[in-house]
């Protein structure tokens, strides 16, 4: 970017004028400002950005501003609404603006910029799960010019206009032509109008020089196929005006935003991974027959499958485990979708035979789940020991491990001291309670004995790895978009609060509040997360952690969203939801208690047990509860005297 002498103090005998144009209604006391890379428009400082001021226009209101820049200029920039101190109220989603003026330009000319406010809607084209799967064939269009004016412009009354539209959803052989009311856009009829070209991105631009006294002038986008096919944007005729009581731009810029057209629609399937069975899995869906499943969608017309979440959730080494939403690790996948027949293409008979018994065994209705995981791990073992110098020594296995081993290593050595204390509540692992980087290359070390155990961890994670790409590149390639379940909360015995305790609030549980749905509200058991703490390294963790999953998926369900703004926080000790509290929480001040008509503090403050409560709980054994566990502090009513879990009534 250009820092030259205008931004220095000098003036600069080149300078050319450039014009920021916005439509946008404001809010009393709003105003609109232009803020970018270079310091003329505030260095990124929305305190120092370019104040831009209100002007009707018809039934609009378009905020306007000017700055002199040298010829050679160039910036990235947005638009933020702000208040009276200058305070960010609203800014733009969606990528940066760029300016580039053209080459060649005069000192004392002005570039005039039409823009439109880049609306949340407008990024969702540009999210992968568009970019590159739904829209996908788009994107690969070849670029014809780069983005920016290409033409000159001659001395005297001509103008440039130059056009920019996204329009990301188009299918292969069609052209995106700008028609309308003048002859040189064909007076409406697309056979004579301007022709646009690929620019990269989902953007198509043209250019073309007319004469001052064409405006204003009335204009639309269409969409043409090589057949023939004419699809013209939707609503009303866009409009291009110029101020004559102003001095009049040599070049005006139009950012057109989006093409208007009827909105994409899609629908999809939400399905368990071990829901989703075929001839050749052994016991339960498996990732490979993610590949059927989408083949099905393709046919049904649908655009999106959903599971529900992945990764390993082998706590407790028994059916509990099957609830996917309760994590051992969040980075790694859950052996259960591993097809063993696909870890070597050598397989022996004997182990052939293995799992063709395997599978006739538990090819019922319902998943056994034990006895599943039971049958895949000895069966890996097997090919594991045949083929692990074969495997562990690819290339693909060590860029594999190159690119994992942060969360790998730690997840194997968990594995291997869950199994060998036979308990996964690592506060029981005696020296191995706390983790730390000194221990875990101990424990992964090659000249332990149990280095294979450490190595059948890797192997496991890599095949699964490779098999969940292969039916993620699948979909993508089908245009079927693969949305993954992103869990509110980690299991208290973890991975990650093995070696991130300082990340979770460990003497917590996460849950809700009682609703009409559940008297005694939910206690899920996650401990709540630091946010505090996690806020200290830029939230790496959580940043790992989508990254990984994006590495198989385009979308994500967040699951509780609400518990990432405010969550339901219970003491550990608790059973129920009843006596947990929201963190963050907002507190009510004395005087907005009294305003309602609340003035019993104590009430709200000291919790009491009337009688009739302890007579409908305990019935003929009240008075022994009473007596021995509580006092009574008006009459027919008792407070708790000993130390007792709250939640028990």
């Amino acid at each position: 970017m250009s820092n030259l002498g205008l931004f220095s103090g000098t003036k600069s005998m080149k300078s050319v004028k450039v014009s920021f144009r916005i439509p946008y209604y404001t809010q009393w006391g709003q105003s609109l400002l232009v803020c970018g890379s270079e310091p003329v428009v505030g260095s990124w400082n929305v305190k120092k950005g370019l104040l831009l001021r209100p002007v009707h226009l018809g039934e609009e209101l378009i905020w306007c501003g000017t700055v002199a820049v040298p010829s050679e200029f160039s910036c990235e920039y947005n638009y933020y609404v702000i208040d009276e101190n200058k305070s960010v109220q609203r800014w733009e989603m969606g990528k940066k603006r760029k300016l580039l003026l053209p080459e060649g330009i005069s000192g004392g000319e002005t570039v005039e910029l039409h823009d439109l406010w880049q609306t949340g809607g407008d990024s969702i084209p540009f999210r992968s799960a568009f970019k590159d799967v739904i829209f996908r064939r788009s994107w690969g269009l070849n670029m014809e010019r780069p983005l920016g004016v290409q033409n000159k412009l001659d001395p005297g009354d001509e103008v440039l206009v130059h056009f920019k539209i996204c329009c990301p959803n188009i299918e292969e052989e069609t052209s995106v032509y700008v028609i309308g009311s003048i002859p040189k856009l064909g007076q409406w009829k697309v056979q004579d109008g301007l022709k646009l070209s690929y620019a990269g991105e989902s953007t198509w631009q043209a250019d073309f020089v007319t004469s001052i006294n064409v405006f204003p002038m009335k204009y639309k986008y269409c969409k043409c196929s090589k057949t023939g096919n004419l699809s013209l944007e939707t609503g009303p005729n866009r409009e291009l005006s110029i101020d004559s009581s102003k001095v009049q731009p040599k070049y005006i810029f139009l950012s057109d935003g989006m093409l208007r057209e009827v909105p994409w629609r899609g629908a999809g399937v939400a399905i368990p991974m071990f829901s989703i069975r075929s001839e050749a899995d052994l016991g339960v869906g498996e990732f490979l027959d993610l590949k059927l499943l989408v083949d099905w969608a393709v046919r049904s017309g649908f655009h999106l499958v959903q599971l529900l979440p992945i990764n390993d959730t082998s706590v407790h080494g028994m059916w509990w485990d099957s609830y996917p939403y309760s994590s051992l690790s969040v980075f790694a996948l859950h052996p259960l979708y591993l097809r063993v027949q696909a870890l070597s293409e050598n397989l022996p008979e004997d182990i052939k035979k293995e799992i063709q018994e395997a599978k006739e065994q538990l090819d019922g209705k319902d998943v056994d789940y034990e006895t599943t995981m039971a049958a895949k791990l000895a069966i890996a073992k097997k090919i594991f020991e045949r083929e692990k110098n074969l495997i562990l020594s690819s290339s693909s296995f060590q860029k594999y491990f190159s690119e994992n081993e942060e969360w790998l290593k730690p997840y194997a050595a968990f594995c291997f001291l869950r199994d060998f204390f036979e308990i996964s509540d690592h506060s029981q692992w005696g020296r191995f309670s706390h983790y730390s980087r000194e221990k875990l290359e101990k424990l992964v070390s090659k000249d332990c004995l149990h280095h294979d155990i450490i190595l059948f961890h890797y192997y496991v994670q890599f095949h699964l790895h490779v098999q969940l790409s292969e039916a993620a590149e699948y979909a993508r390639m089908k245009g079927v978009i693969l949305k993954g379940d992103l869990p509110i909360g980690v299991d208290r015995n973890s991975v990650d609060t093995w070696v991130y305790p300082n990340l979770f609030r460990m003497n917590t549980s996460t849950g809700a509040p009682p609703d009409y749905f559940d008297k005694n509200g939910q206690n899920w058991g996650f401990p709540t997360y630091n946010w505090e703490e996690m806020s200290k390294d830029n939230y790496a963790w959580w940043r790992a952690r989508l990254t990984q999953m994006g590495k198989y998926f385009t979308a994500y369900r967040i699951d509780h969203i609400l518990g990432f703004f405010r969550i339901w926080e219970l003491p550990d000790h608790t059973m129920t939801g009843l006596i947990g509290k929201f963190r963050p929480s907002i507190p009510l001040s004395q005087e907005e208690l009294e305003r309602e008509g609340i003035w019993d503090f104590d009430r709200l403050s000291c919790p009491y047990i009337r009688q009739e409560l302890l007579q409908e709980k305990f019935g003929t054994s009240w008075t022994y509860i009473a007596s021995n566990f509580l006092s009574e502090c008006q009459k027919g009513r008792y407070e708790v005297k000993i130390i007792v879990p709250v939640d028990i009534f």
